[in-house]
């Protein structure tokens, strides 16, 4: 039974910390199944979307769809920390729970209590490891959490400029197709001599951030989501190509006509 315990705490450490890498550092898409993030996010998807069908004033259900980025990210966080936390007391309790504390006898809760201080770095000192595989266990996992907490520190200031640069291009909108923008507001707006050409670098930009979007949806969104992104990529390729044989045509012609 101890080495059933070990094991999954180990394979759950493993699969935190693979999990982790391949979401934060490495800067491209990772097609993988059995990812932690995955689960985890579809898992928060479904409830969030059920209540968010259930507001029908549009602008608050848009407010309320808005939050689930962020909360999604922190909520990972905080899942990718547990989980290290309750392998590391896994693979304590693997061990025979060789800790000692005043007045409590070792039990899988004491153990996940000294993996969460020795995580976190709190270093209260009122539970001990008592053999030398078990302080071994508490000094790896007080360098991964020292490693964990310091990693998270330096992810969130790119997340945020992240969400604020997406959120510039959409407050842009107000000035370039009206409050609520609409399409035929943008297109009457873009009519002037140079109005297609501007169109054309806007919707190329919008073309880099769907990309983007679609990039991290089919990862750790539900199908829907990604291919909801898909479809709007689509169509603004269909207007850049229409947009590109229009500006062609004129040239064409005086070409001709020469």
């Amino acid at each position: 039974m101890h080495g059933i315990g070990f094991a999954a705490g180990v394979a759950l450490i493993v699969w935190v910390l693979w999990d982790a890498f391949e979401t934060i550092l490495l800067p491209r898409r990772v097609p993988a199944r059995l990812r932690l993030s995955r689960f985890f996010l579809r898992w928060l998807w479904t409830p969030w979307s059920a209540i968010s069908l259930a507001i029908r004033h549009r602008p608050r259900r848009e407010n309320f769809l808005g939050f689930y980025a962020l909360l999604s990210i922190l909520s990972l966080l905080a899942a990718w920390a547990a989980g290290l936390v309750a392998g590391f007391a896994l693979v304590l309790w693997s061990e025979g729970s060789r800790i000692a504390a005043d007045g409590e006898h070792a039990r899988f809760a004491l153990d996940f209590y000294l993996s969460g201080t020795t995580f976190f770095t709190l270093g209260l000192g009122d539970v001990r490891p008592m053999t030398g595989l078990a302080r071994a266990t508490i000094v790896v996992e007080a360098g991964m959490g020292f490693g964990f907490l310091a990693l998270v520190i330096s992810y969130l200031p790119v997340l945020y400029q992240a969400f604020s640069r997406r959120e510039v291009t959409i407050s842009l909108l107000d000035a370039r197709a009206g409050s609520p923008p609409t399409a035929f507001e943008m297109l009457r707006r873009q009519s002037g001599v140079h109005g297609m050409e501007a169109l054309t670098e806007l919707l190329k930009d919008w073309e880099l951030d769907l990309r983007e979007l679609m990039v991290a949806s089919e990862e750790n969104m539900p199908g829907t989501a990604a291919g909801h992104t898909s479809e709007l990529l689509r169509s603004v390729r269909q207007l850049l190509t229409r947009l590109g044989a229009t500006e062609k045509e004129p040239a064409a012609v005086n070409k001709a006509g020469g």
